[in-house]
């Protein structure tokens, strides 16, 4: 259901590579809420997903950048305010990865060549899309910017690998630039940590399906969907959450704040 939270607001979406991604999802319920954006994704990736079916499904443009070079992000703000018309009201950092994991190397093991290029992608890029929207003062005030984790930033999930180290940073930059965005600018920034999730990118982990199941039985809630943080991210886009900035967020059926589930200790006893 729609209730036009969006309508006038215009910003851009990283990261949609195809339709099991939460970028996809929340670019799908932005447009069902009357805003209006540009997509954009490195060029790799782009020839990878299917993110021209999404532009055409929400009339959205795309304008390719990779977002660890200055100079695609430059010119990415500048064509995404010529295109929509003006400053932007929202900006989704939904990209991440690992060389690390890909290629299967343990992260006591890591080769830190990859290891640099994945911090670059996952949180690096952050720093760097803000610093470009700071510089270029290219947000509206009391603009919203979102970047997606996993509290694998807080806690040791021993397969999540290296990107466990790219979210805790990704999470700091959130708060620090925040407070400067925030400070100067009245824009917030924020960012959704969300429950693990079958997308193309999630799916890549080691063990995932008996994580997922895991995470499942422990969480009261059960686990939030790609959907549930599409409309999570349009809260956090809307006038209602005006004031919430420099938080990390956790939409995650409650699985943070517990120690152990009936399900997960009945499983336990089960096979003792």
């Amino acid at each position: 259901m729609a209730y036009n939270l969006l309508k006038g607001k215009k910003g851009i979406i990283f990261g949609a590579l195809d339709e099991h991604s939460i970028a996809w999802k929340t670019a799908e319920r932005i447009h069902e809420e009357g805003g209006t954006f540009v997509l954009t994704n490195a060029p790799i990736a782009m020839r990878m997903g299917q993110i021209k079916t999404l532009a055409e499904k929400t009339g959205s443009q795309i304008i390719p950048a990779d977002a660890t070079n200055i100079e695609d992000l430059e010119n990415l703000v500048e064509q995404a305010m010529e295109i929509l018309g003006g400053k932007l009201d929202f900006v989704l950092h939904s990209i991440g990865m690992s060389v690390n994991v890909r290629k299967g190397k343990h992260y006591t093991d890591q080769n830190y060549d990859w290891t640099h290029k994945g911090w670059d992608v996952s949180a690096g890029s952050f720093h760097k899309t803000m610093q470009t929207l700071y510089k270029k003062d290219a947000m509206n005030e009391w603009g919203s910017i979102v970047a997606l984790t996993y509290m694998a930033a807080q806690r040791v999930f021993p397969d999540y690998n290296d990107m466990a180290d790219n979210k805790a940073y990704l999470e700091s930059i959130a708060r620090s630039f925040g407070y400067f965005f925030g400070k100067d600018k009245k824009v917030r920034v924020n960012t959704i940590s969300q429950s693990p999730t079958p997308t193309t990118a999630g799916q890549g982990v080691k063990g995932f399906d008996g994580f997922i199941a895991y995470a499942e039985k422990m969480s009261p809630l059960g686990n939030a969907t790609a959907e549930d943080c599409a409309n999570y991210t349009i809260a956090m886009f809307s006038d209602l959450t005006k004031r919430v900035t420099l938080q990390n967020l956790f939409n995650d059926g409650g699985f943070s704040n517990m120690g152990v589930s009936d399900l997960v200790m009945e499983k336990f006893v089960e096979t003792e």
